[in-house]
């Protein structure tokens, strides 16, 4: 297929898009909305839809584990339901006499999502599942990897479209396998687009002259202070390293453990299946790990045995290690296992105290994953609100395991989200994890009101008083 029948495909498909949202919108209710919503959610949660779903994605993308998939999808999808349950997001949202404006809910338009092979049914889920909440269409991109999972996600929902009469064009994607050209098209033609995924295509988003929501690379950093319960932090940072094999955007990529608890720590993490490889073994692993410059997908996102013996540790790590730490000192481009690393790998450093922890979580950040989040084991209530006002990031996560929390958990008040947004740091234009309050736009209806002018002297006097007039 050549690019002017790529691009009049898409231009087919976005027309099916836009008709069916007029008639969406045109016919929209609260309750319209909900239940096309509630329908896609269904479409993934149903437990053997979610099973078949899970080990596609891992069949076709090489990435992640069946189990940790099924609650993936469960509970991210849950989270997200129960987030939007009860929203408003037709008609009149408020009505105010004392200002004289009157909000009105209005959805978007045709939403185009570029969404990642490392969530290639719960990203695009979420997203489709914002979109109808709203009163949008939505038409995917998938990656290459993940073509399969969607067209069998949306197979589903168009299923549960079915039986509450929905019309099937509302969610689509991009027809045939994906291109570049295909995206580009995508890109330019819609409403606005979501891009959750490399940067590349984030970056192309906000150069597209569509309006647009990009969100930022991942390289957590996690600190483990001096008061830390360490049993507690060691089990927290296991869990959430190895869930999914660490293709999540939060999966800690470096942990910086004061010297006061250092050894104490790496025995709580040995506890947990935490083999601690000392600087020598590095460029063992940053050899394996990057081949050509890219990261070796034998090893990424693999289960711990798998990733063991493509590193040639076989026989060197106890029985049962199921993330490694490599012990480093390094940051920067010169030092890759300072960024991200997609798989059970984590660098270890050791800081002086917590000062000094706080800086290399600074450098890190600033090579790579700036804006997105940083961890903090710690029982001082203090420290969370110094790292939140020194460091270049949006979310702290404390005492929680990161890859859990970061995208909204139920026990925190973060919105569920598999896309998170790293405000100008991770140039992007939102602060805050995507939600549904980013797939609808207002309309307000302004009327006159009373003439609230003051007087000069209420405005300065203050200032007057301080310095003259």
């Amino acid at each position: 297929m050549n690019i002017s029948n790529d691009i009049l495909s898409v231009d087919a498909a976005m027309a099916r898009a836009r008709r069916a949202q007029a008639g969406y919108e045109a016919g929209g209710s609260q309750r319209r909305y909900d239940r096309a919503a509630l329908a896609a959610g269904w479409a993934i949660m149903q437990p053997e839809r979610n099973r078949q779903l899970a080990e596609l994605a891992v069949r076709s993308t090489g990435l992640g584990n069946v189990a940790d998939k099924i609650v993936k999808n469960h509970r991210k999808t849950l989270g997200l339901l129960r987030d939007i349950r009860g929203a408003a997001t037709h008609g009149i949202l408020s009505d105010d006499p004392e200002t004289g404006i009157t909000e009105i809910a209005r959805p978007i338009g045709v939403i185009g999502a570029v969404v990642p092979s490392t969530n290639p049914a719960a990203t695009p889920a979420n997203n489709i599942i914002n979109a109808l909440k709203c009163g949008n269409a939505i038409l995917l991109s998938p990656s290459p990897k993940g073509v399969a999972c969607c067209e069998t996600l949306l197979g589903f929902i168009h299923a549960e479209f079915d039986r509450i009469g929905e019309d099937r064009d509302l969610v689509q994607m991009l027809p045939g396998q994906g291109s570049k050209a295909k995206t580009q098209r995508l890109l330019e033609s819609a409403d606005l687009v979501v891009v959750t995924g490399s940067q590349d295509n984030v970056r192309r988003a906000y150069e597209s002259g569509t309006p647009a929501i990009g969100v930022g690379a991942g390289n957590v950093a996690v600190i483990v202070d001096e008061t830390a319960d360490l049993a507690a932090a060691a089990g927290k940072i296991a869990a959430s390293k190895t869930f999914d094999n660490a293709t999540s955007c939060s999966s800690e990529n470096a942990l910086i453990v004061v010297d006061a608890v250092y050894d104490a720590f790496l025995a709580a993490l040995a506890a947990e299946g935490g083999a601690v490889l000392p600087p020598s073994e590095a460029p063992g692993i940053v050899a394996r790990l990057w081949q050509d410059g890219h990261m070796n997908r034998e090893i990424i996102a693999q289960d711990a045995e798998v990733m063991i013996g493509k590193l040639g540790l076989a026989g060197k790590v106890p029985p049962g290690t199921r993330l490694i730490a490599v012990e480093t000192e390094g940051i920067g481009p010169d030092h890759p296992l300072s960024g991200e690393k997609l798989s059970r790998i984590a660098a270890l450093y050791r800081a002086r105290d917590f000062g000094h922890a706080a800086e290399l979580a600074r450098r890190i950040l600033l090579h790579q994953g700036a804006g997105h989040s940083v961890g903090l084991h710690s029982r001082d209530t203090g420290r969370p609100i110094w790292l939140g006002r020194e460091l270049p990031v949006c979310r702290v996560i404390v005492n929680q395991a990161h890859c859990f929390a970061t995208g909204g958990a139920f026990d925190n008040g973060l919105p569920f989200s598999l896309s998170m947004g790293c405000g100008s740091w991770g140039g992007n234009s939102i602060d805050a994890n995507l939600n549904w309050r980013h797939f609808m736009q207002r309309t307000r209806v302004v009327r006159p009101i009373p003439p609230r002018e003051p007087a000069l002297d209420e405005i300065f006097g203050d200032y007057w008083q301080e310095v003259g007039q």
